[in-house]
């Protein structure tokens, strides 16, 4: 079974996102949307768009979105099979968080690092 394929995203939090929002579009050139984050197009080594993104996003320091981490980032992986993957990683005594959700953005679930840092799994929907 293939476990993570790829990174969907990266998640983090700050004190104030908006002001943050701004440094990064005018220092970086990100292309922070309204709704707090960038989609960053994957593309193959000619530069020929393909199928797939990785998002980047800021969010506000309210210690909700990773709860139960203490941790102020979340990294998203792309997974092939999320269910197999975490019942894997539960046979495999890894603590694994029993919320999950579907939605049109596909499934996701979470799992506890040793540390002690919230990581998302992530099924795409079909033809992404």
């Amino acid at each position: 079974m293939k476990r993570v394929t790829g990174i969907g995203g990266i998640f983090f939090s700050a004190k104030d996102p908006v002001a943050m929002h701004a440094w990064y579009k005018k220092h970086l050139g990100i292309d922070v949307q309204e709704w707090g984050g960038a989609a960053f197009m994957w593309a193959d080594p000619d530069g020929k768009p393909t199928t797939g993104m990785t998002i980047w996003s800021v969010g506000a320091d309210d210690g909700k979105h990773f709860a139960p981490s203490k941790s102020t980032f979340m990294i998203n992986y792309r997974v092939d099979d999320l269910a197999a993957l975490l019942q894997a990683l539960r046979d495999e005594g890894c603590n694994v968080l029993e919320k999950t959700d579907d939605s049109e953005y596909g499934k996701f679930g979470w799992v506890m690092d040793p540390e002690g840092n919230k990581i998302e799994l992530w099924q795409p929907p079909a033809g992404q």
